[in-house]
């Protein structure tokens, strides 16, 4: 799939107005995405057993096993029979959230079971190189690839382009909600093109922060045929009964367009959210969060493990830091403050100090200055900062000591940001399911704004992942923190 194809794909479709997208040809660019996804995970997964095979059948050409070309296509065969079952190339997970790359690594792990029975099963002594070597390296190629994807799939739709036309229906404050979202977050893809409330547009028409009003919401299932919408978000409204949403649902029938039900109770979602039909009534179910488990002791094996690597990696890099601190006025290298861990214990953290000898003793002169969110507190001109400090706090590098406490357990690489215990003493009871888990060196905060956040943004944020948290999550959030210091979004 041609780079060029995709773009003509979006820029057929972006910046229409509502209704635009009928007449088929509206979803262009969703199918030569997806294309280019199976392409994408086609070429990588043949090139990594191609050069697999060709490296040590070079290295070993006098006993490398008569088989090995069984199991090189088998690994081919099975890892894109996987993600073929394992829907992984359905269109409404590819380009955001972490579903994506939860399939795909899914996919993987059940083609590695398979060929780890079929290796046996052939007796082949070559098989720890497939099974070791092989799928790692695939599933490094691919999901780069998708990445990468990704990446040009959400230039294009903070261009207006690559966006699916969405008809909002439900009343005019939670529409106007949903509007807001889609403009302040445009790489999900989504552009509200029109509305339908329960009273419709007035005599003259109407309009609900620039979007037309186009009918009530008895209206909808006809809009959709005649506008040729992609998706159909239901947003609370006392119109939209049981049997009414049945009916809608009935009505959408035969038409592109998806009906998506936002949630009026509570909002969570990933993992733990699931569909059941009980006694013939669909019901959500909501399990509980995994706070202990199996995959709880995976977290932490892979936080101790994580940590210790980058410790070695980056020590060069800490060593440096630390004498550049040290040449940049008396005082320390190091920063040690209290923090508040997981279930309110209190432990040490450590930093590179980033601001002159004493600056905690200056801080109650500067609170009539202070600009962070809620109990934050947040100079973006802090006087205290010195020089080395700024260019530390711009990329994150003040915050490396703290694989320390990854590595000693009271931190994890991914988590809630670690609060002060002032902090927690103004905590109501929602905010301290914070605590519930350990704080992270990086997590959703960071990655979305960090400072520039209002203080119930960052809780909603932090809260999210407490309640949705996966290994998956975890997964993207890291992949994403480096373009976040890179950036340095919100450091301060």
């Amino acid at each position: 799939m041609e780079q060029g194809e995709l773009v003509d794909a979006c820029a057929s479709t972006g910046g229409r107005p509502a209704g635009a997208a009928a007449g088929g040809g509206g979803n262009d660019w969703e199918q030569r995405y997806r294309r280019a996804v199976i392409s994408s995970d086609t070429v990588a997964t043949a090139f990594v057993v191609a050069a697999i095979g060709t490296f040590f059948g070079a290295r070993d050409a006098a006993n490398w096993h008569e088989k090995w070309g069984i199991l090189a296509f088998g690994t081919e065969l099975l890892v894109l029979g996987a993600l073929a079952v394992s829907r992984a190339w359905a269109p409404g997970v590819l380009g955001q959230g972490a579903e994506e790359f939860r399939r795909l690594g899914r996919s993987l792990f059940a083609a590695t079971v398979v060929l780890a029975l079929g290796g046996i099963a052939l007796t082949s002594r070559n098989i720890k190189l497939w099974i070791f070597v092989a799928v790692p390296a695939i599933a490094f190629v691919t999901m780069t690839a998708r990445y990468l994807l990704r990446l040009w799939l959400h230039r294009q739709r903070k261009e207006g382009q690559c966006l699916r036309p969405v008809l909002a229906a439900g009343s005019p404050a939670t529409v106007r909600d949903l509007i807001a979202r889609t403009r302040k977050f445009p790489h999900l893809g989504w552009r509200v093109d029109a509305v339908c409330t329960a009273d419709g547009p007035g005599p003259g028409g109407d309009r609900l922060d620039g979007v037309p009003v186009v009918g009530r919401l008895v209206d909808v299932a006809a809009r959709i045929r005649r506008g040729g919408y992609r998706v159909v978000a239901v947003t609370p409204d006392p119109h939209w009964s049981p049997e009414r949403l049945r009916r809608l649902a009935w009505n959408l029938e035969g038409s592109d367009a998806e009906m998506v039900v936002a949630p009026v109770l509570m909002e969570v979602a990933g993992p733990r959210l699931h569909v059941d039909a009980v006694l013939g009534i669909p019901l959500l179910r909501v399990s509980m969060p995994a706070f202990t488990g199996g995959r709880r002791a995976v977290k932490g094996v892979v936080d101790r493990l994580g940590a210790a690597v980058l410790l070695v990696l980056l020590a060069p890099l800490m060593v440096g830091v630390a004498l550049l601190v040290l040449l940049d006025g008396p005082g320390g290298a190091f920063y040690r403050q209290r923090r508040v861990g997981k279930d309110g214990r209190e432990f040490t953290i450590l930093k590179f100090r980033t601001m002159v000898a004493g600056a905690d003793r200056a801080r109650d002169a500067l609170a009539d200055r202070n600009e962070g969110a809620g109990p934050l507190f947040k100079l973006r001109r802090d006087p205290r900062v010195t020089r080395v400090g700024a260019v530390l706090r711009r990329y994150s590098l003040d915050e490396l000591p703290q694989l320390l406490n990854v590595l000693t357990g009271s931190m994890s690489l991914v988590g809630p940001r670690p609060p002060l215990p002032e902090e927690t003493a103004a905590y109501g009871p929602d905010i301290r399911r914070r605590l519930l888990v350990k704080p992270g060196l990086t997590g959703l905060w960071q990655i979305s704004g960090r400072s520039d956040l209002s203080w119930e943004e960052a809780v909603r944020l932090d809260l999210r992942y407490v309640e949705d948290w996966s290994l998956a999550l975890d997964t993207v959030i890291l992949w994403k923190t480096l373009r976040a210091v890179l950036h340095g979004q919100g450091a301060y």
